[in-house]
């Protein structure tokens, strides 16, 4: 019915605790903060999840444009 995609669009906790090296229950609080940005700029969230792109952008600074 639906491929499953390869590339991921929302990071877990366990995922960002990893990334910035970090304790599980921090990187929930990273995830809540940015969850918190996205939701006043008009954006659905969904709890314990963090967009991979936003989450570049605000620890990277990683840009991509895509169309």
């Amino acid at each position: 019915m639906y491929e499953k995609r390869t590339i991921q669009t929302f990071l877990n906790a366990e995922q960002v605790a990893d990334e910035l090296g970090i304790s599980k229950p921090f990187a929930y609080k990273v995830i809540r903060e940015l969850n918190v940005e996205l939701k006043e700029k008009g954006f659905v969230i969904i709890a314990g999840r963090i967009s991979t792109k936003y989450f570049e952008e605000r620890f990277y600074g990683v840009q991509k444009n895509i169309v």
